[in-house]
């Protein structure tokens, strides 16, 4: 295969990996193409068959190698949540005991989840007491 052809074959599988909501998988087959597509480009590829040999095992190196160290910067450091507990959130809109509502806390909107038995009124503050995901468990 021409190496312009496994240029546009990265391509396509890193776009399609912006597009979907995946694990990034399609990422680092992204990138086996694109190697191929360089060896290609020096003449170093071979002949077809070891070009998909070589597409599948830069493939497979950067999903064992590469993928898990990515993972692990793209979580969250623990214990960020925890910084949020004791501050005080805006309620924007009333909240009974027990639902959900909107609030704000350092400038952003978050879902609060009312962890009381006192109803919670817009502009109430309100303290934090966890965080679990994106949901901020407050009490009045």
């Amino acid at each position: 295969m021409p190496w312009w052809v496994w240029f546009v074959l990265g391509f396509l599988l890193l776009g399609g990996e912006v597009l979907t909501p995946g694990g990034f998988y399609l990422l680092f087959f992204g990138f086996g193409a694109l190697c191929v597509g360089l060896l290609g480009l020096v003449g170093l590829a071979g002949p077809l068959w070891g070009q998909w040999f070589l597409f599948t095992l830069f493939s497979v190196l950067f999903l064992v190698l590469v993928r898990p160290r990515f993972l692990g910067r793209l979580r969250t450091p623990e214990g960020v949540e925890d910084t949020l507990v004791g501050e005080f959130a805006l309620v924007q809109g009333a909240i009974a005991p027990g639902e959900l509502g909107k609030g704000e806390l350092r400038g952003s909107t978050w879902t609060l989840s009312n962890a009381g038995s006192v109803p919670l009124q817009a502009g109430d503050r309100c303290r934090v007491e966890r965080v679990e995901g994106l949901t901020l468990h407050v009490r009045k």
